[in-house]
This record gives structure tokens, C-alpha cells and sequence, in this order.
């Protein structure tokens, strides 16, 4: 491995050196690093969430002096701290990369501890702002790169299980729901896991990107502008406009097996159920609205699944921005069972018939 590249005598270095680095750290505050951060970087902060307030605050209302003498004492502290704990077994022939909000006095005051320690250490130049500014910029251009073929058919069609059995027969495929943590309905929200933040769902979605192969084809799922509370990027929303299409179509009780499969959670709390059904009401009279609490109540899932299907789902859906997609009117049909044990033969299947290649699926 080569060393970081870095000006001769410069203990910082840009994000073109960001693969040669043996860690990345982030010495953000925790509240910092859980909105976003580079991907693979842990996170050692040298100022609390707390702490951080406090000299901000001091800076601003006091004194600049006084800030900075207390904020060189809190880090210098946690520094030590971490010397004795996280960083206790690191060899002598380490190289970590760190980072700060814009590559000043944090990552600054660690790099060079650091270095006098004897380890390679390098600050990443203009920090976090650097790596958002290049994630902004490659999600501005990166997306028409691709040749997208999107998958597009009704709630309940089972277009995410698919998009997985593809993805285990060879095919590439980028994931949003899973990235957005999200199935992009109202129902959508996933048990126990919140939404990333939009700047941590655009480092992931970057980070998806560039593992992907541009002259291959990829699969999608055809998205709203919105999955749950995440934009998509306007570039890869209109690079899936302008791809190819898969109208996917599944009958009616293999729909509803489906979401009695994948929604069953929603059931765990039927009251909170019912809130999120009462969200509708607009869109639908009161009395509808009453009589899925009624379904709900009862325990007739089957029922409540078939009805909101054909009442509220399926006539979303005509009316949704699935008129964008330029290859829809020429989209082949794919007969689906969402709920069949054999998904990635069925995969096989719609590869064979658009032409690609896969990979044998076992059994």
C-alpha cells in the first residue's frame, strides 16, 4: 500500500487519499456523526454534544479567549482519554485520516498528538464539508450514468422481494427503500429502525452508487419523489424517468397473502394503526375510515389488506407519477407471486426474458 499522498511537510491531505488511510475518524460530537458522516469512520469526539454547546455559547456570549482555553483543556482530556482506551492497541505503523465540521481545531489538535506520538496521521482538509460538498456534487452527475430498469406495479405486488431475488440471481440492483429505511407508503415505516437523516441517506445512496458497475444494467423500484420523510436526488430520479420499465403484476389474494406477510407488525399496535389510517381522512370519508378501525378491531386482516388495496391503494397508484416513467408504455409484463417459495427462480425468469445474464439459482 501506498502512503496518503500530502504536501511535503502538510499533515493534511484531500479525500482523493481517502482509500489509503488504515482508519477514519470522526471527532465530531456523537449528535454531529449520527446526522451524517464519511462512510467507515467511527466516531471518537473530543468534545461532547453537551460540551460543544457550552464553548459555543461561551464564544459567543463571553469570551473567545476564555472559549478556547476551556475547549483546548476538554479535548486535550478526551484525547488522553481515548490514548488509554479506544486507541490504546494501534501499532506504530498506523495511519488513521481525521476529521472535524471543517477541518480546524478538533481534528487539528488530534492530528497532531498523533504524529508526536510517532503514528501517521493526516487531517482531512476542509473536513466534513469537504466530503458533503463532494457528496452533493457526485449525486448532481453520477445517476445518468446508469441504465436503470425499473420496476413498477401496485402496493402488494411484492416489488422489493423481487428486487432481492434479483439481486441473489446476479443482477445488479440498488436498494432505496432499504437505504431510506422506509417501504415509501403510508404504512411504510419500518419496526425499530427510524429514517436516517437526508445527509446520511445521500452518503449511503453515494456509497451504493459507486459500487455499481455503469455498464450493466440496474434495478429500481419506481419511487415518488419522497420515501417516507427522504428527496431523492432530482439526477437519479430522472435517470429512472428516462429507463426501461417491468410492469409487474400479481392477483389479488397473492397480494393480500403479501402484505398479511410483510405488514403483520402493524397489528402489534392497533391503535397506533388506526392513527396512522385516520391520516387519510381527505382522501376518504370518515365512514371508510371507521370501518377499517371496525376490520382492524375485529382482526379481519385479510379484509382490511383486500380493502385498502382496492379502495385507497390501487387508485393511488393510477393516479401517481408512474406517468413519468418514459419506458412505461412499452413496459413487457411479468407475472409475479410475491409470496411463492421459489423468488429467485422467478428472477431468472424476468432476467431470461429481458436478456440478461444470472446466476444459477440453487436447488
Amino acid at each position: 500500500m501506498n502512503p496518503p499522498a500530502h504536501s511535503p511537510g502538510s499533515l493534511r491531505c484531500g479525500l482523493e487519499s481517502l482509500n489509503q488511510f488504515d482508519e477514519i475518524i470522526d471527532v465530531r460530537t456523537p449528535a454531529e456523526y449520527a446526522d451524517d458522516h464519511i462512510p467507515g469512520a467511527i466516531n471518537a469526539p473530543v468534545l461532547s454534544n453537551e460540551e460543544r454547546v457550552l464553548i459555543g455559547t461561551m464564544y459567543a456570549q463571553e469570551s473567545p479567549f476564555k472559549a478556547t482555553r476551556l475547549g483546548a483543556a476538554l479535548v486535550a482530556r478526551h484525547i488522553g482519554d481515548y490514548l488509554e482506551t479506544l486507541f490504546a492497541d494501534r501499532p506504530r505503523s498506523w495511519r488513521p485520516l481525521i476529521y472535524c465540521w471543517r477541518g480546524g481545531k478538533r481534528s487539528g489538535a488530534m492530528t497532531t498528538w498523533f504524529n508526536l506520538i510517532g503514528w501517521r496521521a493526516r487531517q482531512l482538509d476542509g473536513g466534513y464539508k469537504t466530503w458533503r460538498r463532494h457528496v452533493i456534487d457526485r449525486l448532481t452527475n453520477h445517476p445518468a450514468r446508469f441504465d436503470c430498469i425499473v420496476l413498477t406495479g401496485p402496493t402488494g405486488s411484492g416489488k422489493t422481494r423481487l428486487l432481492q431475488a434479483l439481486g441473489q440471481a446476479g443482477a445488479q440492483i440498488l436498494d432505496l427503500e432499504g437505504l431510506a429505511c422506509h417501504r415509501g407508503s403510508l404504512l411504510g415505516s419500518l419496526p425499530a429502525q427510524p429514517q436516517p437523516s437526508q445527509r446520511s441517506f445521500e452518503s449511503t445512496l453515494l456509497q451504493a452508487l459507486d459500487t455499481l458497475d455503469p455498464d450493466r444494467p440496474v434495478f429500481l423500484e419506481a419511487e415518488s419523489r419522497r420515501i417516507g420523510q427522504l428527496s431523492l436526488p432530482d439526477s437519479l430520479l430522472q435517470a429512472m424517468y428516462g429507463g426501461r420499465c417491468v410492469r409487474i403484476q400479481a392477483a389479488l389474494p397473492q397480494r393480500v397473502e403479501f402484505l398479511l406477510q410483510d405488514y403483520e407488525h402493524l397489528f402489534h399496535d392497533p391503535d397506533a394503526f388506526k392513527r396512522t389510517l385516520g391520516r387519510l381522512v381527505g382522501l376518504h370519508s370518515r365512514q371508510t375510515i371507521q370501518d377499517w378501525h371496525a376490520l382492524i378491531d375485529a382482526d379481519r386482516r385479510a379484509e382490511l389488506f383486500q380493502s385498502l388495496m382496492q379502495d385507497h391503494y390501487d387508485p393511488a397508484y393510477r393516479r401517481s407519477s408512474q406517468g413519468h416513467y418514459a419506458g412505461l408504455a412499452q413496459a413487457p409484463t411479468f407475472e409475479y407471486n410475491p409470496t411463492a417459495p421459489e423468488g429467485q427462480r422467478q428472477a431468472v425468469q424476468l432476467m431470461d426474458q429481458l436478456g440478461l445474464v444470472h446466476a444459477v439459482p440453487a436447488g
